[in-house]
């Protein structure tokens, strides 16, 4: 009979117990993508945050949230064009284009293949990463090209098979501290 009685009594304290005691074993909700992962590593990955990418196909939607039940809001329609992930959650990440505009893309979409877009118009490119160098081409604003190399403050890029370096502060896809063999 008494350890009946105590069996009760475990189970009558048990009950009592202040709600934020029971509240420990319950399941919390899910943070949202933003908030799981430290905001200079990619919590799937474990890349640096924010890096460049480049679209993979001529097409790509960047949607409100990561997952297909979220609406599209942009539609990324040039093959190779840069983008920076700031974000990254399961098959997700979240980009952005040289203007900001972007979204939440999957990951199949994109590709490590590192491209810039020229951000001034008739941009130089030179034979050597020195001003003095001949200049062996020219690009419009929104030209998209490969990165061959980066040194501090210029890169070497591809475009239409001719490859110049160019300074870092007329394209955008690079870090302006980023080098690259």
């Amino acid at each position: 009979m008494k350890r009946f009685l105590g069996s009760i009594a475990i189970l009558v304290a048990a009950a009592t117990l202040p709600l934020a005691a029971q509240e420990t074993d319950l399941p919390q909700p899910e943070k949202p993508p933003e908030e799981q992962c430290r905001p200079d590593i990619g919590c799937v990955t474990n890349l640096p945050l924010p890096r460049y990418v480049s679209l993979k196909g001529s097409e790509g939607n960047a949607r409100r949230g990561p997952g297909l039940t979220h609406r599209v809001d942009w539609v990324f329609t040039r093959a190779g064009m840069p983008l920076k992930i700031t974000a990254e959650y399961e098959n997700w990440r979240r980009v952005e284009d040289f203007e900001g505009a972007g979204g939440w893309v999957h990951y199949s979409l994109l590709s490590g293949v590192r491209t810039v877009m020229v951000t001034l118009d008739m941009a130089e490119f030179h034979d050597d990463p020195d001003d003095g160098s001949p200049v062996i081409a020219q690009a419009e604003v929104g030209v998209i090209g490969r990165v061959q190399e980066c040194l501090p403050e210029w890169c070497r890029i591809t475009l239409d098979g001719a490859r110049g370096w160019v300074r870092k502060a007329a394209i955008w896809g690079v870090k302006p501290d980023e080098t690259i063999d």
